[in-house]
C-alpha cells in the first residue's frame, strides 16, 4: 500500500513537521528507552515502554515523509507500515518485528499481567534502540534540516 492510497482512504493526512516537533518526539523516545532499561520495572511495563519508543520513532519517520497517521482503528499497525513506506528496506525487518510486539503489547495493556518475559523485553528494547538509530541516520541523510 502506498501513501496515495492511504490518503484516499483517509488513513493518513498530509503533514509538515518541524525540528521542534521532532525534538519533542525525540525526548519521548529517550525517556521511554531509558525507562524500559530500568530492571526494577516489571517485564510487562519494560516491554510496553520499549514498544512505545519504537512507535514514537516510527511517527518521526512518517512526519519527515510529510504525513501523519489518522486516528483510525489499527493506527499502531499503520504507523509501522508507514515507517516502512517512508524509510524503505532498512526499516522492513524491524517494522515486522514491532508488528508482532504490537499484539503482545495489547495483551499487556488490555488483558492481563505477566505476559512479557525478560528476554522479550530486552530484545524489544534493543530493537527499539536500533530503529531509533536507523531513523535518525535516515533523517540526517534525507532531511538534514530536521536532524538532531
Amino acid at each position: 500500500m502506498g501513501w496515495k492510497k492511504l490518503l484516499q482512504e483517509n488513513r493518513v493526512h498530509k503533514h509538515t513537521t518541524s525540528r521542534k516537533e521532532l525534538d519533542e518526539i525525540r525526548r519521548l523516545v529517550a525517556r521511554d528507552l531509558a525507562d524500559a532499561a530500568i530492571p526494577a520495572l516489571s517485564e510487562d511495563r519494560r516491554f510496553a515502554t520499549a514498544y512505545n519508543a519504537a512507535l514514537q520513532t516510527a511517527k518521526m519517520a512518517i512526519a519527515c515523509a510529510g504525513y501523519r497517521i489518522a486516528s483510525v482503528p489499527g493506527h499502531h499497525r499503520l504507523t509501522f507500515e508507514g515507517a516502512k513506506l517512508a524509510i524503505g528496506r532498512p526499516a522492513g525487518r524491524l517494522t515486522a518485528f514491532f508488528e508482532s510486539c504490537r499484539r503482545k503489547r495489547n495483551e499487556i495493556d488490555y488483558t492481563g499481567a505477566t505476559i512479557a518475559t525478560t528476554t522479550e523485553a530486552e530484545e524489544l528494547l534493543e530493537h527499539a534502540r536500533t530503529f531509533f538509530d536507523i531513523v535518525e541516520k535516515w533523517i540526517e541523510a534525507t532531511h538534514a534540516a530536521l536532524k538532531r
